[in-house]
């Protein structure tokens, strides 16, 4: 599966452009006026995201496990978006991760670049998302890495500096997919579904996962543009990792966008478009952008917990009624994903262009 071979100009690192001490960010990364950051609205809404202990899924007492799912439930149907604390991965690791991130990209730039990817498959040390030329820049660069299937994941793509980073990478990957399977497993009974039902639909054991690494240097102009336009994500389940020292992260509630506000040591779990389509839109990936910072640079990791990319995947049909008919085609995750490959983050068009007549 493949875009293009080369991108469709020279890459700009990001990175390299805030350290040159510029006060004017390039046009390339000066979005419309209807897509640009609005700041007060952003924090005038005093609301945030579900914040969720995950201790209560543990308990041998049935009340503290339902109510916790009860809460995971009303979170996917009216946020699309949760946090969550309590969640069994290691805080010395998670911390521990994110700061060999952090140092990898305060590498000399030949370090790095010895990783540059290409649209091929996006793996390695990139700095844009679609391949359309021309097209408006986010101001971020990131690292793309396959973690599974193990058929996919190759150690050798992964920094080989700092030292401790590809073993880091590996542990922490591994805890986190684990939670990842637990939420799928909470996932499937709350949609009165088998509990593996939507693990099996992403392939079993032989499901996908892969991790991105966010950097958001200082931006002069942060009004002006964004770190990550808004989309939802094509994949299943993201578990994210926010930076603690500073919030960027934006989550769509109706017609205003809301700055979450990180728990240390939680992650934000979101619902993504194949977990969308295979609930038949009971549950639905929401929309989120990310905003820049002109004082602090921003570090995140996204873990995307994803369908195995060969397997056509479709509405349940357990959850396909007469008054809820199906709603989309089935389709793989690797034909699905080109979209965005193809044509960077677009809000939520590629899922809604999937919706079958009626």
């Amino acid at each position: 599966m493949s875009c293009l071979q080369t991108w469709p100009e020279p890459i700009v690192r990001v990175q390299s452009l805030s350290d040159s001490g510029i006060r004017v960010i390039p046009p390339r990364y000066v979005k419309p006026p209807s897509d640009r950051p609005s700041r007060p609205e952003a924090t005038a809404d005093e609301a945030n995201i579900p914040v969720i202990d995950l201790s209560g899924l543990l308990s041998d007492d049935i009340t503290p496990r339902e109510a916790t799912m009860g809460q995971i439930s009303s979170a996917c149907r009216e946020w699309g978006f949760f946090q969550v604390v309590n969640h069994g991965v290691s805080h010395e690791l998670i911390r521990a991760t994110r700061e060999v991130w952090r140092e990898f990209f305060h590498l000399p730039l030949a370090e790095k670049q010895a990783y540059a990817n290409s649209p091929t498959t996006y793996e390695g040390y990139g700095s844009r998302l679609g391949v359309e030329k021309g097209s408006k820049l986010d101001w971020s660069d990131y690292f793309f890495l396959h973690f599974l299937p193990e058929s996919l994941r190759d150690e050798k793509k992964w920094p080989r500096i700092p030292e401790s980073c590809r073993k880091l990478v590996a542990e922490y990957g591994e805890q986190v997919a684990k939670l990842g399977g637990a939420l799928m497993r909470v996932f499937s009974l709350n949609l009165g579904l088998e509990e593996d039902y939507l693990q099996n639909a992403f392939g079993g054991e032989d499901f996908g996962a892969c991790l991105r690494v966010n950097f958001y240097p200082k931006c002069p102009q942060p009004d002006l543009t964004l770190g990550l336009s808004s989309h939802s994500d094509p994949g299943g389940m993201t578990l994210l990792l926010p930076d603690d020292n500073v919030s960027g992260l934006q989550v769509r509630r109706g017609d205003h966008w809301v700055t979450v506000k990180p728990v240390p040591d939680a992650f934000i779990v979101n619902i993504g478009d194949q977990i969308q389509v295979l609930s038949n839109a009971k549950y639905k990936s929401v929309e989120h952008r990310v905003i820049v910072n002109s004082n602090k640079e921003r570090v995140s990791l996204a873990f995307f917990y994803n369908p195995n990319g060969n397997i056509p995947i479709g509405p349940a049909k357990e959850l396909v009624t007469a008054d809820q008919p199906l709603l989309y085609p089935a389709m793989t995750f690797n034909d699905y994903r080109l979209f965005i490959r193809t044509k960077g983050p677009c809000g939520k068009s590629q899922v809604e262009s999937l919706k079958s007549p009626h």
